[in-house]
């Protein structure tokens, strides 16, 4: 999801998606030590993503100046 997609949603989707992808993030750790996990690849574009939900959460809650663009 881009960043601009994130910014129409409200704060609690946005909080409740953050929490998702932490959990979903768990699980891939698991999958990866275990040997399961397919495409490790998975793992750091998930965690892009919760960090771009994070800033987007940032900006919505005063912590940051949105960037225009």
């Amino acid at each position: 999801m881009t960043a601009a997609e994130l910014r129409r949603l409200s704060i609690e989707d946005l909080e409740k998606r953050i929490e998702e992808g932490k959990r979903e993030m768990l699980d891939l750790r698991f999958q990866g030590v275990s040997g399961r996990l397919g495409n490790p690849m998975v793992i750091r574009k998930l965690r892009g993503d919760i960090a771009r939900m994070k800033t987007v959460h940032n900006e919505m809650r005063g912590s940051l100046v949105p960037v225009k663009g």
